[in-house]
């Protein structure tokens, strides 16, 4: 296209002109391998890393598919030193194999002696490997498959691992699908993490990753742990696998801090994985309580650190990572793609609301001025106590009356990040509030109430960020978030995305105190909805009438 909408620079940064007809086109073919840095209005940022090539490779692109996309929209000739760079990275992929011998051992072998020396050289990786068995393979040591995965990974030199899975205890279970079936791209997600055995599938919020993990389990036909961010989403993963599949009752168990049941499906918080006892961790059992065949991860974006370790110990039973998005606040993608699996699957959010199986939105971020005095309080105050400042500005009160009064009638959830801002908005909104010390069996009944209408106005602290099922939520009004959390603003549109019985369009509205760090920690946090194509538009608090 010689007057493309991408211009590729020899950096490995690759700008988007948002304006230009083709940008959409080029948006959904980039965000296959490219990972979005800045999105301004005019112009978005784009980088291409090695972690984003090896996940698209591993996801079926080639390196050929990767440099016809930037062919096909760059508007000046690639440069050469990306052409290249792209096309050799991505060719490290799979020259180290990780494999089961016929005597059941765990090999590892390369297809280049040069890659095998530089690797067996690492001490760290030398630990790892049992014995040379034939010119170009190692005997790796039973325990460290995962181990060595994540090292490779690091040394630049990702490994397939073709080892195979426990099939673990059967356990037969089939789909009910009475009045509905698995879409195609849910099958294709599906068939997809079959072919290879463990990864990550990636779906908008609403796009049913829920019934994702149940294809998966009717395809298994096996013992399944599965691991959720609360209680709250144990309970709606127990409800819908009760409705979509012929599990019963007796078959599925919650572990919990509330609940300690080992069923042959058995679903677990991540929490209590976590928890630890005299620096012990506490419930470990749980891992090997029966021959697991395949593990499911929720939300696996949020996956604690400790966790890792634990997976890194079930490299043998299939794993199956859910998630919206792979950004991960501490930067732990890496062992995401080691540890649970490369991302085998994922469908952007517009194409997904082009099928009509989530509803369009549209994002709004609300800028409002400070009154002089508490201008002044800010310009004064230590940075760590800027963003606490701006965030719960007592302006922003009076702009969620009026964004509340203008949606009367809708189901709208109104979201902060600090508990005094929670209780002074819901006393000022007289509504309900929910956090993160509401008992679970008040949380199920608000949300209940919530779905079904009783209640159409929630005032919720991050909470409610994970796998909470509120299909009916029109309107989100953000009043406070966690500083510039790209995941975070990804769950919270995500809660308003799903198809709506009134047939009304999703608003999603931030709150942004001007001329603070506040607006800057917005610029981060809408980068991810900036790549799914979502765009925001800039309203003063003075013209909210000018939202759809």
């Amino acid at each position: 296209m010689p007057d493309g909408p991408l211009i590729v620079q020899s950096d490995r940064t690759v700008l988007l002109e948002v304006a230009h007809p083709a940008a959409e086109d080029a948006r959904h073919d980039l965000a296959v391998f490219a990972e979005l840095e800045r999105a301004p209005e005019h112009i978005h940022t784009y980088r291409i890393t090695r972690l984003g090539l090896w996940n698209a490779r591993a996801a079926g692109h080639t390196a050929e598919d990767m440099l016809a996309t930037l062919e096909k929209y760059s508007r000046f000739p690639i440069p050469q030193s990306v052409s290249v760079d792209l096309t050799e990275t991505v060719s490290r992929y799979g020259r180290l194999v990780i494999e089961r011998a016929e005597d059941g051992a765990l090999t590892l072998t390369a297809t280049d002696a040069a890659v095998l020396s530089e690797i067996t050289r690492a001490r760290k990786i030398a630990a790892l490997l049992f014995e040379k068995r034939g010119p170009q393979t190692y005997v790796i040591q039973a325990w460290a498959r995962g181990q060595l995965k994540q090292e490779l990974l690091k040394l630049g030199w990702p490994a397939e691992d073709l080892a195979g899975y426990t099939p673990g205890t059967p356990h037969p279970m089939s789909l009910v699908e009475d009045g509905w079936a698995l879409r195609e791209y849910q099958n294709k997600a599906v068939s997809n993490f079959f072919d290879h055995g463990s990864g990550v599938v990636v779906l908008p919020c609403g796009a049913g990753k829920t019934l994702v993990g149940a294809g998966a389990m009717a395809t298994a036909q096996t013992t399944t742990l599965i691991l959720v961010t609360n209680t709250v989403s144990a309970r709606q993963w127990r409800s819908e696998l009760l409705k979509r599949t012929t599990l019963t009752e007796e078959e599925i168990g919650e572990y919990s801090g509330l609940v300690k049941q080992v069923r042959p499906v058995t679903i677990a918080t991540y929490q209590i994985l976590t928890a630890r006892r005299q620096g012990e961790y506490t419930h470990l059992a749980l891992l090997d309580a029966l021959d697991w065949g395949l593990v499911i991860y929720d939300e696996v974006h949020l996956l604690p650190a400790p966790v890792f370790k634990l997976t890194a110990e079930l490299q043998a039973r299939r794993r199956l990572g859910l998630t919206a998005t792979l950004v991960r606040e501490d930067g732990r993608e890496g062992d995401v793609f080691s540890l649970i699996g490369p991302k085998r699957f994922d469908a952007p959010w517009k194409e997904i609301e082009a099928q009509g199986f989530i509803s369009p939105a549209s994002c709004y971020e609300v800028r409002i001025d400070l009154p002089e005095q508490e201008r002044l309080e800010y310009a004064a105050s230590a940075d760590d106590e800027r963003y606490r400042l701006a965030a719960t500005a007592p302006a922003k009160l009076g702009v969620v009356k009026a964004l509340v009064k203008k949606h009367q009638g809708e189901r709208i959830l109104v979201i902060g990040q600090y508990l005094d801002q929670i209780d002074e908005l819901a006393d000022v909104l007289k509504a309900p509030k929910l956090t993160g010390a509401t008992p679970v069996d008040e949380r199920e009944r608000l949300y209940e109430e919530f779905r079904n209408g009783t209640t159409k106005l929630l005032v919720v602290s991050k909470v409610a960020n994970f796998s909470v099922d509120l299909p009916e939520a029109t309107v989100a009004i953000q009043v406070s978030g966690s500083f510039g959390s790209r995941q975070e603003e990804a769950q919270r549109l995500g809660r308003l995305l799903r198809p709506k019985e009134s047939g009304l369009p999703a608003n999603f509205y931030t709150l942004v105190a001007r001329d603070t760090v506040d607006q800057d920690f917005a610029q981060n946090r809408q980068r991810f909805l900036a790549e799914q194509g979502y765009s925001y538009t800039i309203l003063d608090q003075d013209n909210l009438g000018e939202a759809a």
